[in-house]
């Protein structure tokens, strides 16, 4: 018998928190407690009455995360013989008759609608990516009132849409007559959790102060100034309010105040996600459950409940996991500690098992039977009394949604389609979609649109319609090219008209967008068409628009405005945006600074757009490539292939196909690229990319192949030496410059030790035996350098027309001792430090003189050689990060030198200073400057820009060098272990390199930020 303790609590929970009256499903899963629970009873078995189907799917913010799965269907709630569900595709919230499928009404928000609506007292309450959260009435769906959750009407492109800066992702919950939801998902650029009042929307209290907390963050002894996040659905019970963040555990608020009671993020390091039940004296996260009163996990992770979870009417749990349903009371067990002791413990004890259930995404409760939904495309009925199956239907997709009320079931799937099921009788099933109509044709718009797409040739991306009308050039626009088209138009009949006659067309949403909005200030993001138009301007010309605001929102490097009168429409390109930096090579440039020459980029920092890619990038401890940029172009390098994506709109140029190019950098603690270098860089429009014994020529516009060179094969006094070796040739070092491409041949005898645990190294190559260079657009071959000893890729430094390196003996403390791992104790001979002419190869000039380091990097501005180690956390034996010297680069003579250092990593140029961390000094005079560097945690590189510095210290940091000299943090997001942050094109770009980590930061995303606008 369960323990009286035990049963009023959880009969208390169900009276406080049931707010399923009658024969409503009101809100999501069905009460406050989101426990899936409905004491209205289902027949035994079912029939299909109708089908609603949607012309598009839904549009996942996340489709690759399984922590954030809330927006995969459209999630129905049932009130008053109506059901209510929200589009994410056509951004509309819909209201259908529950007996028949009917659309009764729709109302448009400004954004996806990725939540199911809330119902209380004949008031819907629907929460948007636009956002805010809008009260409208249930019987017509008119607006009441509405609450915007973030301090302005800023947009930025969120997940491939326009949205707000803060779009509104905590779905609401009422419980006591009080709304509760939460705006903004990147803590450092604002939370807003509000409480309201449902009847007209006043503020009873807003807390906007948890986005910016100095707290420890996921990895164990990181600390960092971020905060919460707001991604799922709100919970409340009690007198607490849950927050879920996204991929971690939730924020726990006071619901009287708003005041934060906990976040436990830093000790549940790996576990949360975007759903949240209640249950009793416990909620449900991750997997785990956590004590009310505290949010502890009293439970070893052995003792989990995964899979999806609902409760039984005494309150039992009950969960199904690889094909077993299974229920679960609490109760105490005895044990006896290793004194002898016994102890009692909380458990959750087993009750019953079905096996052979098929596996589920979600589960309900209705009456006594339990539903699950899932990737079967199935959804199954089982009588918890009996433990008994009852009945299976199938669907077209996976399901996600489950709703039931008034003896009927809603299933939602991931197609966009909605089941109902219902008692058996005599009608057929019916199927209600929506058939597009065509839009109203004018040949005028037609013409101009065809104008358009002619003269600009732009057929891909993100346009703008300035001044969009009633919608028909967006639309014309749309049916010519593959382009994202967001119209902005002030007056609201006019935008009321193009959205209906969009989506009555089947566009709107997933293809077109109108915003009501003020011409000269449109609140959309800097830089993001790559095309811009204008409906009203096909009348009256092109006069009336703000020529500042139109230039801001252009795309930098092309970005094409088509306006004027149609028939006499002109063209303007926008060109480099002005005091941007590239980042065309690993450590930014072929000279080793480390550091961009962008002078657009500074802090504060803040959210210009963000998005996931699917593209799988290796393992973020096989430290891969870093990301460059060039010409308004992001490129990255996953495991398969090569990716280029608009640096300005998130948007995926081209794709390179190089089946498992990176895959052997998918392991956990490599050198990875801190060793061998990047395989790929940019020059003249051109992408250079190594691949065993040849280098791909690929156009960077394009993504196509161009040409394709092979390393030169050695001279006759090399292949003397290198006789009898039994490996090929590998091109290793990759760099290009002044139209020279840089090459060197691999050591392949010469494998360094693996950093901590035991990894692959056979394929890290770190030094090689010979250079050469070629001219980068025939391959011709320029000139080799044979090697005395072996060239460490780190130390070759390319810059003003020369070629540094440096020629020394492999250290046997550094090499992998195939028989038993161990390590020489003798000492790292020194070697030759050389400076070529780069276009002939001849020596210039070289040094001798106590040549110890294993890194170099070039100031060409300040005609400086800087020689050091790269120490760190994952550092070799011999980077000792004891000293640093500089020598004038065009004569090798040494101008300063400086000992018993204690740094941390490579250097890194920054004008006339060097830094590293543990220190800065000027460049030319080696005086010590200030730089009072310290971050909490992150083993990855520093990168910088003029302006800043960027950092992994848990999240991402960035530090000041205009003069503040302060340390600041973007919160909610980790970087990668090496460099995958970088200042350039005017941002910080940030593709997601967090591959096979599961730790529990806020979000995984693409990110560029944007600095403070001038």
């Amino acid at each position: 018998m369960t323990p009286l303790f035990r049963i009023l609590p959880v009969l208390l929970s169900l009276l406080l928190l049931s707010s399923a009256i009658g024969g409503d499903w009101p809100t999501y899963r069905a009460n406050a407690a989101r426990d899936g629970y409905t004491p209205d009873a289902l027949p035994n078995d079912l029939v299909l009455h109708w089908t609603w189907k949607s012309p598009h799917p839904p549009q996942s913010a996340w489709p690759r995360s399984q922590r954030m799965t809330f927006d995969r269907a459209f999630h129905t709630v049932i009130a008053g013989g109506r059901v209510f569900f929200g589009s994410s595709a056509d951004h509309q919230v819909y209201c259908l008759e529950a007996s028949s499928g009917k659309v009764l009404w729709t109302f448009f928000t400004g954004g996806p609608v990725r939540f199911a609506p809330t119902v209380w007292q004949e008031k819907i309450y629907a929460v948007s990516d636009d956002g805010y959260l809008y009260c409208l009435q249930a019987s017509s769906g008119k607006l009441i009132w509405k609450h915007r959750g973030g301090p302005d009407d800023r947009k930025i492109l969120g997940n491939e849409r326009m949205v707000s800066s803060w779009p509104v992702r905590g779905a609401p919950v009422i419980l006591d007559n009080i709304l509760y939801f939460a705006a903004g998902i990147w803590p450092t650029d604002g939370i807003y959790l509000y409480a309201l009042d449902p009847v007209d929307g006043k503020v009873l209290w807003k807390n906007d102060k948890t986005g910016s907390i100095y707290m420890p963050q996921p990895h164990p002894g990181a600390d960092a100034n971020s905060g919460t996040s707001a991604q799922g659905y709100l919970m409340a019970a009690g007198d607490q309010l849950f927050v879920p963040t996204g991929r971690a555990v939730p924020a726990v608020f006071d619901r009287r105040n708003g005041k934060l009671n906990f976040f436990h993020l830093q000790e549940n390091t790996k576990n949360g996600s975007a759903e949240i039940m209640a249950l009793g004296d416990f909620f449900y996260n991750g997997a785990l459950p956590f004590e009310m009163k505290d949010g502890k996990s009293r439970l070893p992770a052995k003792k989990k409940v995964p899979g999806a979870l609902t409760r039984l009417a005494d309150g039992s749990l009950v969960n199904i996991y690889r094909d077993t349903l299974s229920a679960y009371q609490w109760g105490k067990s005895e044990r006896t500690d290793r004194k002898g002791m016994l102890n009692k413990e909380d458990e959750l004890k087993p009750l019953w098992s079905i096996p052979k259930v098929r596996e589920s995404r979600v589960l309900i409760t209705a009456g006594d039977t339990v539903v699950g939904g899932g990737g079967t495309k199935a959804i199954s009925g089982v009588d918890s009394k009996i433990q008994k199956r009852l009945w299976r239907h199938y669907v077209d997709g996976v399901v996600y949604g489950l709703a039931a009320a008034d003896g009927k079931l809603w299933v939602s799937t991931d197609q966009g389609t909605v089941y109902c099921f219902g008692e058996k009788g005599t009608a057929e099933a019916t199927v209600v979609s929506a058939e597009p109509e065509p839009y109203p044709s004018d040949p005028a718009i037609v013409k101009a649109a065809e104008e358009i797409i002619r003269k600009s040739g732009v057929t891909r991306g993100y346009c703008l319609d300035l001044g969009s009308d009633d919608g028909a050039l967006a639309y014309e626009i749309s049916k010519r090219s593959d382009l994202y088209i967001c119209g902005i138009e002030s007056d609201s009949e006019k935008v009321d008209l193009s959205r209906k006659k969009l989506a009555a067309a089947g566009v709107y949403g997933n293809r077109v967008v109108i915003h009501q909005g003020d011409l000269d200030k449109t609140l959309y993001p800097k830089y993001f068409a790559d095309l811009l138009v204008s409906s009203r301007a096909l009348k009256e010309g092109a006069g009336f628009l703000n020529a500042k605001e139109s230039f801001r929102l252009q795309r930098p490097y092309g970005g094409l405005a088509v306006l004027g009168k149609a028939g006499q429409l002109k063209v303007n390109k926008r060109g480099a945006l002005k005091g941007a930096g590239e980042w065309t090579h690993q450590y930014s440039n072929p000279a080793n600074t480390g550091a961009s020459k962008d002078e657009v980029i500074k802090g504060p920092l803040s959210m210009l757009w963000f998005r996931d890619v699917d593209l799988e990038m290796p393992s973020r401890h096989g430290r891969g490539p870093a990301p460059l940029f060039y010409e308004g172009r992001l490129i990255v390098e996953g495991i398969d292939e090569l990716r280029a994506v608009s640096a300005y709109n998130g948007q995926v140029l081209w794709s390179y196909s190089l089946p498992k190019i990176l895959s052997a950098f998918d392991a956990e603690h490599l050198m990875g690229t801190s060793g061998t270098g990047s395989n790929f860089c940019i020059s003249d429009s051109s992408v250079y990319l190594r691949k065993a014994d040849h280098c791909l020529r690929i156009d960077v516009a394009t993504g196509k192949k161009v040409d394709e060179f092979i390393a030169p094969k050695a001279s006759e006094v090399a292949e003397e030496r290198d006789k009898g070796s039994s490996v090929a040739e590998i091109w290793a070092h990759i760099a290009c410059e002044d139209g020279v491409l840089f090459g060197s041949v691999a050591n392949t005898e010469f494998v360094v030790g693996f950093r901590y645990g035991k990894s692959d190294m056979q394929s890290q190559f770190t030094q090689s035996k010979r250079l050469f260079a070629m001219d980068a657009k025939s391959g011709e071959l320029k000139w080799q350098f044979e090697s005395r000893n072996l060239i460490k890729h780190n130390t070759i430094a390319i810059g003003d027309s020369r070629v540094y390196f440096i020629d020394r003996p492999a250290s046997e403390k550094d090499e992998m001792d195939k028989r038993r791992g161990a390590k020489s104790t003798l000492a790292h001979a020194t070697g030759i430090l050389y400076c070529l002419d780069a276009q002939s190869g001849k020596v210039i000039w070289k040094s001798n003189d106590s040549i110890w380091g294993t890194v170099l990097a070039l100031s060409v501005e300040h005609d400086a050689l800087v020689m050091a180690y790269q120490p760190g956390d994952f550092r070799l034996p011999t980077e000792l990060g004891d000293q640093i010297e500089v020598y004038q680069a065009s004569t090798g003579k040494k101008m300063w030198s400086a000992k018993g250092l204690k740094y941390k990593t490579r250097p890194m140029i920054i004008g006339s200073k060097l830094y590293v961390q543990g220190g800065a000094w000027d460049l030319v005079s080696g005086i010590e400057q200030p730089f009072d560097f310290k971050r909490s945690y992150g083993c990855g590189q520093l990168t910088g820009s003029p302006n800043m510095m960027l950092f992994r210290s848990g999240t991402l940091g960035y530090y000041d060098l205009t003069g503040s000299y302060e340390l600041s943090s973007y919160g909610g997001i980790r970087p990668g272990c090496w460099i995958n942050a970088i200042p350039a094109g005017g941002l910080v770009l940030m593709p997601d390199a967090t591959a096979r980590c599961s730790c529990s930061y806020l979000n995984r995303s693409w990110i560029a930020l944007q600095g403070v606008e001038e």
